[in-house]
């Protein structure tokens, strides 16, 4: 079985769809989090840039705002296809 997208995956200006944000853990707060900022399914997401050296952190913009995400952050961040013209 492949490895679920996520926005690590995505190139600078690469776009795709939130399909779900995943635990590490029992009660993550992590996760909890995200899905509060408004990394649900369906929505769409596009990275905007990564840090140098290794990428951390990711600027990633989902619903008008921009967040940046550290890797481990960004990892929880499943993915689905990528979408066409999505902001």
């Amino acid at each position: 079985m492949d490895q679920p997208m996520t926005p690590l995956d995505l190139p600078n200006g690469g776009t795709a769809t939130v399909a779900a944000v995943t635990e590490a853990h029992d009660n993550d707060a992590i996760a909890r989090r995200l899905r509060e900022l408004g990394f649900v399914a369906g929505e769409p997401v596009r990275v905007v840039t990564r840090g140098p050296f290794g990428g951390d952190p990711l600027l990633v913009q989902i619903a008008g705002t921009r967040f940046a995400l550290r890797r481990v952050e960004a990892a929880r961040v499943q993915l689905a296809a990528a979408t066409e013209g999505a902001p």
